[in-house]
């Protein structure tokens, strides 16, 4: 019997998709899960007469695959990948790959690759976006980790992974240690905020503008066929168009309360951790967290006034365009606070990230794949050294030719009580980071008068600092430490 090429270790629906996909591929793959029964009933029904080996232990597994063994975790982020790993370990040998493909902590990820090649194996942490669909047809694959064990794995996901209308692969080796999880993680967060935005503009439709849900379809059908051509604009065009065999509107009927898995979450600590402004975003995890406040919320709805009911005036064809284009300029937004991150990271963590090429590992297969991904990669290429998106000569015209719309949209939110959490942090980032001369100024001198906490002058140097006895009886002690 001839040997696997990889073995996979975990047969949920993302473990079994991406089997058969790899099966698909002309590679042979063995399988094993923690309840074997699982494996009879997959190498009995979906893999039956194909090119995948069933495995009922561990050691079985690991003598099933040709070297340099290949272990592939598909199992819950935590405790268990770890867990595994101890399992595995034992039978490998030197130069022998594990790989994590799913949905793991950086921090875990960069503390697995040392353990790992401390014991002479190598390891790979790898973002995997697409869902069970994009694991059978194509994912979009984030690998990093052990950069010895990249050219044995990448020949298997530049085979199964997501491609361009062009062809090129939606995979490639993003750094080490925990770079592919950390590129994966922050993958979610834009995910978190795209998704947001796409539904504040459903509810300014459906309650600011009185829209129905036909008509909002038809405004999303449209709205796909341009510069938000997107995988998240077209299932939300499918949601807004579906009906149940009796005629009811399901999203309808759906409970207001959003759930979420912590990525968006991991993001935002990451970002403040980092000292990058990751306001959209973090509007976005925020807001599914008071979402999930609905009891409360039904209780402040009776309670808490707003303004009295005002229904739009004024041609709703415009604004309609009006918000395509603050949806645009929002998304711009995102994806550039968003590459801050990844550039803060890779400056800390001494990773070589190519944001070029991460644009196009996210163009097919993934949840936020989109035809405005082009233009990302297109600006990194330019300019690798691009510090932020909004820098662009495409993406400043884009924002450019928005900020009116933009401006009139977060307005009639206001004024017709709808909260647009992403969409107006959005504008408000753009006018913070477009204004030369911010209030922290007069920030720094509060911090400098009660805690001695120091200054800098425009008038010197940056790097040198100041203090003020702002009272006459402080003195002229100034505190030891400063942080910007």
């Amino acid at each position: 019997m001839s040997k696997a090429d990889i073995g996979l270790i975990g047969l949920a629906v993302m473990g079994e998709n991406l089997i058969l996909n790899m099966e698909s591929k002309g590679f042979t793959v063995a399988c094993y899960n923690r309840t074997t029964s699982k494996v009879d009933d997959f190498t009995n029904g979906r893999a039956q007469g194909k090119k995948i080996l069933g495995a009922h232990s561990i050691p079985e597994l690991v003598g099933l695959l040709q070297r340099p063994r290949k272990v592939m975790l598909m199992v819950k982020a935590g405790k268990p990948v770890d867990e595994f790993i101890e399992q595995v370990l034992p039978h490998l040998e030197p130069g022998d790959i594990i790989i994590d493909g799913g949905n793991s902590h950086f921090p875990d990820t960069t503390r697995r690759v040392q353990y790992v090649e401390s014991k002479g194996m190598l390891y790979i942490g790898t973002g995997v976006s697409g869902g069970e669909a994009g694991a059978l047809a194509g994912p979009s694959l984030m690998p990093g980790g052990s950069p010895a064990a990249w050219p044995a794995v990448k020949p298997i996901f530049q085979a199964i992974c997501a491609k361009t209308e062009k062809g090129e692969p939606c995979c490639e080796w993003v750094g080490e240690n925990g770079a592919g999880h950390f590129v994966k993680m922050v993958h979610n967060g834009i995910e978190y905020g795209d998704m947001q935005l796409i539904c504040e503009t459903y509810q300014m439709m459906q309650q600011g503008l009185g829209l129905t849900n036909v008509e909002m379809h038809e405004t999303f059908k449209d709205w796909n066929t341009g510069e938000l051509d997107s995988y998240l604009i077209e299932i939300t065009r499918d949601i807004l168009g579906y009906r149940a065999e009796n005629g009811e509107e399901v999203v309808e009927v759906i409970l207001d309360a959003a759930g979420q898995k912590g990525t968006g979450k991991w993001t935002t600590i990451a970002a403040l951790d980092a000292g990058q402004p990751l306001t959209l975003i973090s509007e976005a995890v925020f807001a599914r967290c008071l979402s999930a406040l609905k009891a409360e919320r039904v209780e402040a709805a009776k309670l808490l006034p707003g303004p009295k009911p005002v229904s739009f005036k004024g041609n709703k064809a415009a604004f309609i365009k009006n918000l395509k284009l603050a949806l645009y300029a929002s998304k711009i937004v995102s994806y550039a606070q968003g590459y801050q991150l990844m550039r803060a990271a890779a400056k800390e963590y001494d990773w070589n990230l190519n944001y070029g090429g991460i644009a196009l590992m996210w163009r097919g297969g993934c949840i936020i794949r989109s035809a405005f991904l082009g233009k990302i990669k297109k600006a990194f290429d330019t300019n690798p050294n691009l510090v932020n998106l909004l820098m662009d000569p495409f993406f400043t015209k884009a924002a450019k030719k928005a900020q009116t719309s933009w401006r009139k949209v977060v307005a009639m939110a206001v004024k017709l009580g709808i909260p647009l959490p992403a969409i107006s942090s959005a504008l408000t980032y753009y006018d913070g980071y477009r204004c030369e001369r911010l209030p922290a100024n007069l920030l720094q001198a509060q911090r400098d008068y009660f805690g001695a906490h120091t200054y800098e002058r425009v008038d010197k140097p940056r790097g040198q600092f100041f203090h003020t006895n702002w009272t006459g009886r402080g003195g002229t002690t100034a505190a030891t430490t400063y942080a910007v």
